[in-house]
């Protein structure tokens, strides 16, 4: 299922590029905490898997590029690039 709640695609890209910056490297897989459902403890551990599909080669090479220029040049980039980044809910 491919992610499409507005709220929930900020998240995923802020995610998507603190991963890059502690891996170095673009990665295809990131992990997200499970949104509480109800009241009661929440369980930080329970985490949701998302495949990370990169649609065309150059805009990952291009994000690839700003990982070495920092959080806010990777960030513009994935910005630019948000229509060709999305995000696979894996079960």
């Amino acid at each position: 299922m491919t992610e499409a709640d507005p709220e929930k695609l900020k998240l995923l890209y802020e995610r998507f590029r603190d991963v890059c910056l502690v891996e170095k490297e673009v990665w295809k897989e990131i992990f997200m905490p499970r949104d509480p459902t109800g009241k009661g403890p929440v369980l930080t551990r329970v985490q949701d898997r998302y495949e990370v599909v990169i649609d065309d080669p150059k805009v990952e090479e291009t994000l690839e590029a700003n990982i070495p220029l920092g959080g806010a040049a990777l960030a513009a980039a994935i910005a630019t690039y948000q229509r060709h980044i999305s995000f696979i809910k894996k079960t």
